[in-house]
């Protein structure tokens, strides 16, 4: 996950992205290095998260928790020689994961223009989100139990479109949300992979988890902030709402009325976890949950997609405590991951977002907990995994694997929550 940064060829250590916002540019970046570093002492780690809060020209893309822990980090060009000296300083280990983070964007957007030479909509490349919208509506008017709906808008008037899939009267509610983070575009690739499945598969398993439940599906819950990605800054995370001193977004996973603000986010504005001036600041947060709200009851099953680090977390974000379901949501989420290991022996670990990964206040998935009743949360961090690096700019290659196992993983969610009685009306 990251930080805003002053992007740009970097001529000068005062380019500060504002420049960047007035002239329209494309942020790059040119010799930007992807290093991985992992602490072994608490004064490390402390240095770490100084270092974290000190410069914009550090986006920690994975932030390490406790010593032993592993951070992604990208160090602009002009700092280069000072975060080697840190590390040195420090005796913090460390590895380079990419000394040219340019290259890949350029390598992926190389790949794009080419695939839209022509073909249709499919699962061999990336797409932009009118692609995305597009296929929706086609999906529409191809199935008769599909539905279009819209969950709310956002800053710059875009449609937050969704679908409702539903081939009976009755079912229990599953919703997916996809694409919450920018630039974590494998999200919304699984997401339309999972619905493109519910409606074509002919795997027994599948077509009884697709006509057995009602599917709420949004692979775009932050429709400007995956534009910004395409056309601007590929490493964009969060919304795109002007603030004060040339400052832009607030962290649409941050920004949710449950717990707001009380752990691992951030009041810089300049910080890829500020979590906004206010619980639902940000108006893609706001429109959606009036939406799911509206739908309280009908919604039994609330998952979210995010990458990177192949990890199922449930809440609570905000807090250590434990949830009173927390040993029925560790059993499924245990048998989840098992199932979707078998197809292609990827490894996830599982946990509640507090312990597993870090402190996180003011998420959809714990807001939909906490506030709708919705006992059956879960996040998935997709591909790639810790012991390589891709990180957001994943090859295209991964998209049908990943959807594929993710697919896996999730029939087996709903057999064994469906075991424990939780879809009973």
């Amino acid at each position: 996950m990251a930080s805003q940064l002053a992007f740009g060829l970097l001529l000068a250590s005062l380019l500060c992205f504002t420049a960047i916002e007035a002239a329209g540019e494309v942020a790059r970046y040119d010799n930007y290095r992807v290093y991985r570093v992992t602490t072994g002492s608490v004064d490390q780690l402390k240095v770490l998260n100084e270092l974290r809060d000190s410069s914009d020209s550090y986006i920690f893309l994975e932030s390490g928790r406790k010593v032993g822990d592993h951070s992604d980090i990208v160090v602009a060009p002009h700092k280069l020689a000072d975060f080697a000296e840190v590390l040195k300083s420090e005796g913090i280990s460390f590895r380079v994961l990419q000394k040219n983070l340019q290259r890949s964007i350029d390598m992926e957007k190389s790949r794009m223009r080419s695939r839209r030479s022509g073909g249709s909509f499919g699962w061999d490349e990336f797409y932009g989100l009118e692609d995305i919208y597009d296929w929706l509506d086609k999906v529409a008017t191809q199935h008769e139990q599909v539905e279009l709906i819209e969950g709310g808008h956002s800053y710059e008037n875009r449609s937050i479109k969704g679908v409702k899939v539903s081939y009976k009267s009755g079912n229990p509610g599953v919703f997916l949300e996809g694409g919450i983070h920018a630039r974590e575009w494998i999200s919304p690739a699984t997401v339309t992979y999972i619905l493109n499945e519910l409606l074509t598969s002919q795997d027994p398993a599948v077509r009884n988890i697709a006509e057995n439940y009602d599917w709420y599906v949004f692979p775009n819950a932050n429709p400007d902030g995956y534009v910004y990605t395409h056309e601007k800054d590929r490493m964009w995370r969060k919304t795109r709402t002007p603030y004060s001193g040339g400052c832009f977004g607030a962290d649409p996973n941050r920004n949710w009325g449950f717990h707001w603000a009380e752990q691992g986010t951030s009041n810089r504005c300049s910080s890829e976890t500020y979590g906004g001036p206010s619980a639902f600041s940000e108006v893609e947060t706001k429109t959606l949950s009036s939406y799911i709200a509206s739908l309280k009851g009908k919604i039994q099953a609330y998952i979210g997609f995010h990458s990177y680090s192949q990890l199922l977390l449930y809440p609570y974000g905000h807090t250590g405590e434990h949830t009173p379901n927390h040993d029925d949501l560790t059993e499924i989420a245990e048998a989840t991951i098992t199932s979707l290991a078998k197809r292609y022996g990827t490894h996830y670990t599982y946990g509640n977002v507090y312990d597993a990964i870090y402190p996180a206040s003011g998420s959809s998935v714990d807001w939909a907990y906490g506030t709708q009743d919705v006992k059956i949360a879960y996040t998935y961090e997709l591909r790639p995994s810790d012991d390589s690096w891709d990180g957001f700019v994943l090859p295209p290659s991964q998209i049908i694997p990943t959807g594929e196992e993710t697919l896996d993983s999730l029939v087996t969610l709903l057999e064994e929550t469906a075991k424990r009685g939780y879809f009973q009306n």
